[in-house]
C-alpha cells in the first residue's frame, strides 16, 4: 500500500533533520559508528514513525547504538517537535535496516560467480 502524501513529507524531513541530531546532540555512549538514516515509515495516524538506521561499525557496536538511540528517542523527539512544523511529532522507534548488509552480501556472491567461469578458463588452458 502506497503512503499518503502527509506522511511522506514528515518522515523525508524526519529523515533530513535527524542525522544532524544525532550527531550534535546525542551524547549516550552506546551511540558510536556513523549512523546512516535510511528511510523513515510514518504510521497513517501520524502517532508511530520507524526510522531505518545502518550504522558503520562492528555488530556488537550496532546493537548497542540501537539501544542508545532507542533510549535517547524521546529527546530527539522532543528536539524535533522545535524543528518542524507539525502540530505532534511521530513516537520514534529506531529499527536496524538490513538491506545494505544484504546488498554487499549478494554483490560479493556475484563477483565470486564471475570471476569462477575466468578461474574455469584458465584450469582448461
Amino acid at each position: 500500500m502506497a503512503r499518503g502524501g502527509r506522511e511522506r513529507r514528515i518522515g523525508q524531513e524526519m529523515q533530513r533533520l535527524l542525522p544532524e541530531l544525532i550527531r550534535s546532540e546525542v551524547k549516550d555512549p552506546r551511540v558510536r559508528g556513523i549512523v546512516t538514516i535510511t528511510d523513515v515509515d510514518v504510521s497513517p495516524d501520524l502517532a508511530h514513525a520507524k526510522v531505518f538506521v545502518t550504522v558503520l561499525s562492528t555488530d556488537q557496536t550496532t546493537e548497542a547504538t540501537l539501544e542508545g538511540l532507542n533510549h535517547g528517542a524521546p529527546f530527539l523527539r522532543s528536539a524535533l517537535s522545535k524543528l518542524m512544523r507539525v502540530r505532534s511529532v511521530p513516537a520514534i522507534r529506531f529499527v536496524y535496516d538490513e538491506s545494505v548488509d544484504r546488498g554487499v552480501r549478494l554483490t560479493r556472491l556475484i563477483e565470486s560467480a564471475v570471476a569462477e567461469p575466468d578461474r574455469n578458463k584458465e584450469d582448461e588452458g
